[in-house]
């Protein structure tokens, strides 16, 4: 076959092409402990691509050629995909590598909304979340309003309630569907968990409080919302309250919650104005559970008997934001709590709240769940070092 000069410059050119797409990332774990399901995010800046390029044309790929599951994410919201989440698998003191390689139109398997949340107007006005190990709740205007006019069914409250689910698939909407067509009721346990953690206006697991003096000063429902993204590796939302006053200092209060599969704890971006710290608290129940401190790792964690088995709670933040952890107990129903005071830095702190239920078959024991916060703690002090080229 006889080649033009033209020929040969298109061929020079798309060899060219492709050698700048393909990309390597090497991923290292320092620590002397197996890593997975810790998600990775990779820009358009880190494989330095254009803004009109599409990462929907770039795969991923392990050394044996096999894709994992990716997710692919709008971060500013302006309707274009800026980023790809992937979960790797790192082995102790060790480093694994990935290929990004180019290649347009790329069928993609369909992977299941295992990270999910939404809006719930069907039970109200509730806000619920998930991944494949846990499940919460929070509470809206409606249900306020309900409450305070005295209607059946209101509920008063900005703590998080725990959804005890032991089945790795999704459970929010067959859950709500049972409740809302009268075909079940998710307070009973079938096989898949249930809802038997009670908030009333206790922090729950993970509400906030401002300290003021003596005195915790809480706010109530959320007002309004906003889903950011769910799918197969992580869910995230938007959360604001109405302004609340805390012993004469007007609050802000504001979040973002994700949650990414495999984790058993949400990451919470609390935002507030009017106080320099805050308080998240997990409630004492009947305060026949165990408040462990732990300081140098950075977590505070409530184990009880619960139901005819056992429940963890847990806050974990990074050390130096931490100001003070206080078990506060009361005979007031619902205000006994264990605080984790932090400081904030330009209005904004970082936290991460949620729990582990010896029914679904992860934790035997405090001591199991001790050691997953440790664990947990240990790698945000120590995250994987990326390097892409």
């Amino acid at each position: 076959m006889k080649l033009t000069k033209i020929t040969l410059l298109v061929v020079a050119i798309l060899l060219a092409s492709c050698t700048t797409a393909t990309k390597t990332i090497t991923i290292t774990n320092y620590l002397v402990i197996d890593r997975s399901f810790e998600t990775i995010e990779i820009s358009k800046a880190d494989l330095k691509l254009q803004e009109t390029d599409s990462l929907y044309d770039y795969v991923i790929e392990d050394v044996n050629g096999n894709q994992p599951i990716v997710q692919h994410e709008d971060t500013n919201g302006d309707g274009s995909v800026d980023v790809i989440l992937f979960q790797p698998k790192v082995l102790a003191n060790s480093s694994a590598t990935y290929t990004v390689v180019y290649i347009p139109n790329a069928e993609l398997p369909e992977r299941e909304e295992i990270c999910y949340s939404r809006f719930v107007p069907e039970r109200t006005d509730d806000y619920a979340w998930e991944n494949d190990k846990v499940a919460f709740r929070v509470f809206g205007p409606t249900a306020q309003q309900m409450f305070e006019d005295g209607v059946e069914g209101g509920t008063l409250s900005s703590g998080v309630d725990c959804w005890l689910k032991r089945v790795e698939y999704p459970i929010i909407n067959k859950w709500y569907k049972k409740y809302a067509d009268g075909t079940g009721s998710y307070h009973e346990d079938t096989g898949e968990g249930l809802d038997n953690f009670h908030v009333g206006i206790s922090r729950g697991c993970g509400g906030i409080a401002i300290k003021k003096d003596s005195t915790y000063y809480i706010s109530k429902n959320f007002t309004n919302y906003k889903t950011l993204t769910t799918g197969p590796i992580r869910t995230s939302f938007y959360i604001e309250y109405a302004d609340w006053d805390a012993g004469g200092n007007l609050i802000k209060e504001s979040r973002i919650v994700t949650l990414d599969r495999g984790q058993n704890l949400s990451k919470f971006e609390i935002s507030i104005t009017g106080s320099d710290k805050v308080s998240v608290g997990l409630t004492l129940h009947e305060k026949k559970g165990i408040v462990t401190e732990n300081d140098k790792n950075g977590w505070m964690s409530y184990w009880e008997p619960h139901d005819g088995s056992a429940l963890g709670t847990a806050v974990v933040a990074a050390p130096e934001s931490i100001i003070d952890m206080e078990k506060y107990e009361t005979d007031m129903k619902d205000l006994s709590n264990s605080f984790m005071q932090l400081k904030l830095n330009d209005k904004k702190v970082i936290c991460y709240v949620g729990f582990g239920w010896k029914k679904s078959g992860q934790f035997n024991n405090d001591d199991s769940w001790q050691n997953y916060l440790n664990q947990f703690a240990i790698k945000l002090k120590s995250p994987l070092e990326i390097s892409i080229h």
